[in-house]
């Protein structure tokens, strides 16, 4: 398993610079280390930030799974979208309002095919809203399908 957490992971992580704001790392509640952010009041509605996770080493025909944590905080916040490799695709996760301000965790499965997936984008779109943020932490990445609850 590969950790891509932003406190300590070893991963390469890029900010797009064709977008319209950048992810910022955010203290942690308990101060123990940081994770990524997009406070509401950054950029306006329908503005995209996207941070990539570029993926290297990754064998061809075998499976991943990618978990992460992540928190939509605050009403009308906007969107997180995950998207693999080609900006084009649908995104292959997408998650729209949080019921609470918990943080919950989110799983993908890639597949690789004769083509290997190269990175992983996960995508901010901004709402109405003035409060809250996006979040994103302890980004994994783990051999073989994911595993059950």
């Amino acid at each position: 398993s590969v950790d891509c957490s932003f406190s300590r992971g070893v991963c390469d992580w890029k900010q797009d610079t064709d977008d319209d704001f950048d992810w910022n790392p955010a203290d942690r509640d308990r101060g123990d280390g940081y994770y990524m952010a997009v406070p509401a009041f950054v950029g306006h509605k329908n503005d995209m930030g996207r941070l990539k996770l570029l993926l290297t080493d990754l064998k061809p025909k075998s499976s991943y799974c990618l978990i992460f944590s992540y928190r939509l905080a605050g009403e009308k916040v906007g969107k997180l979208r995950v998207f693999l490799a080609d900006k084009k695709t649908a995104p292959v996760w997408e998650e729209n309002k949080g019921k609470d301000e918990k943080w919950r965790t989110g799983k993908i499965e890639i597949f690789q095919g004769a083509e290997t997936t190269n990175s992983v984008t996960f995508e901010s779109e901004r709402g109405k809203g003035k409060t809250g943020e996006i979040g994103v932490d302890n980004v994994i990445l783990i051999s073989g399908l994911c595993p059950e609850d």
